[in-house]
């Protein structure tokens, strides 16, 4: 009888590392999902944009474009996109970023082109937990978009 309560007993602790496991796996694939790249179609624009801490960033490729890598920086990457061709777009990139207390801080715009690809840098300086509401105009000749979002920032210990 003994025997048979510890057969089963193991059995379901091996069911509940598998479930852990699987739900470690499950939960990680999620977080990385929750910081992936999003996109907005406005007008004939797809934008890309992104909001990630610099010291995501490897030191090379941050000294080579000019970010000062800190776990309380996070770095804003906007791409356009023809949504039609889907070719990079050069347009005017401005904006900025208000917290909820009302705080609003001007994001100064980089233009990298790399390749075909062409990005717009900039560095946002964040506390621990600070939600951000963006606004960034997108202006190509008489053509301007906004692309609104809001973002939760983390410090990464």
């Amino acid at each position: 009888m003994k025997a048979t309560i510890r057969s089963i007993m193991n059995k379901s602790n091996r069911n509940k590392k598998g479930y852990l496991a699987f739900l470690a796996i499950a939960m990680a694939c999620l977080s990385i999902s929750a910081f992936a790249e999003q996109k907005q179609t406005l007008g004939e624009w797809d934008v890309h944009y992104m909001v990630v801490g610099t010291p995501f960033l490897t030191p090379e490729v941050a000294a080579s474009y000019g970010i000062v890598r800190s776990k309380f920086n996070a770095l804003v990457n906007i791409s356009v996109l023809d949504k039609v061709s889907g070719e990079a777009q050069r347009a005017d990139v401005t904006g900025t970023a208000k917290n909820l207390l009302g705080n609003t801080r001007k994001l100064t715009f980089k233009k990298v082109e790399d390749g075909d690809a062409i990005y717009y840098l900039a560095v946002l300086p964040f506390r621990d937990q600070e939600t951000f509401r963006f606004e960034i105009d997108v202006q190509k000749g008489a053509s301007k978009q906004t692309l609104k979002f809001q973002q939760k920032m983390y410090v990464d210990e």
